[in-house]
């Protein structure tokens, strides 16, 4: 097989199986905080850290958030079993970058690594993360050249495949829908919550012996929780979220 279809079929592959990344990161976490030396890495410097963990996996969750507000039906789905794509975005962030929602997944999770405090552990998902990415992107691609052509071609040669050229940003020619955030959007912030939760734990666990999670962390979990549910509720039992021509 030639590399370059091997290369495809391993995208295809991993992208149907990347539901699977959280759990590998949850369970790459135990190690992770249990060598952490915390005696090392207190007072402002910890909470720099814990600010910039916060930071990053917000600003993960608004890259998503306007993509999947600024898409159309039959583009940037949690389709699972196969490659979708109805039509080529190429406004909006697709003018800045071509894969908008893994850089966004990237800042969500790197930021729950990060708030481990454990740079190598940083380092190493980050690695990872390109590694396994770089292949369903492969993939992507060559879908979308072979359904698109040459309009893909132009378009992905003026465009990075990851790191954004803001001073290219065209403005997106599908209006922005909250709509399509709050329905789509609800399972992975609570997921990115229950992570540092988790994080905390785990912390908390192995410096002192004890499962102690903070009342803000308590709260907030629990807002998420709520949040979620009822989203969910809305968009299985109702039909305020449904709207016309969005995913």
């Amino acid at each position: 097989m030639a590399l370059i279809h091997s290369f495809e079929d391993d995208g295809n592959w991993l992208f149907k199986r990347r539901g699977f990344i959280p759990v590998v990161l949850f369970v790459m976490a135990v190690p992770a905080v249990y060598f952490t030396d915390y005696s090392a890495i207190t007072g402002s410097l910890a909470r720099s850290i814990n600010y910039l963990a916060v930071i990053l996996s917000v600003a993960g969750f608004a890259v998503r958030a306007y993509t999947i507000g600024t898409t159309p039906r039959g583009t940037s789905g949690r389709n699972t079993d196969k490659q979708v794509a109805e039509q080529l975005n190429t406004s909006g962030i697709y003018s800045m970058v071509r894969h908008p929602l893994y850089l966004g997944n990237y800042l969500m999770w790197i930021g729950i690594v990060l708030f481990t405090k454990n740079f190598s552990f940083t380092i190493i998902v980050s690695l990872l993360y390109w590694i396994y990415y770089e292949r369903i992107m492969f993939a992507e691609e060559r879908f979308l050249e072979k359904k698109f052509g040459n309009v893909y071609l132009e378009w992905s040669k003026k465009v990075p495949a990851f790191i954004p050229r803001i001073s290219s940003f065209r403005k997106s020619e599908v209006s922005f829908s909250m709509k399509s955030v709050l329905r789509r959007e609800y399972s992975g912030v609570l997921a990115t919550v229950i992570g540092f939760v988790y994080v905390e734990a785990l912390m908390g666990y192995f410096k002192w012996q004890v499962f102690h999670i903070g009342e803000k962390f308590l709260f907030v979990l629990g807002a998420a929780a709520v949040a979620a549910l009822v989203l969910r509720s809305l968009k299985h039992y109702t039909k305020v979220l449904s709207e016309e021509g969005r995913s």
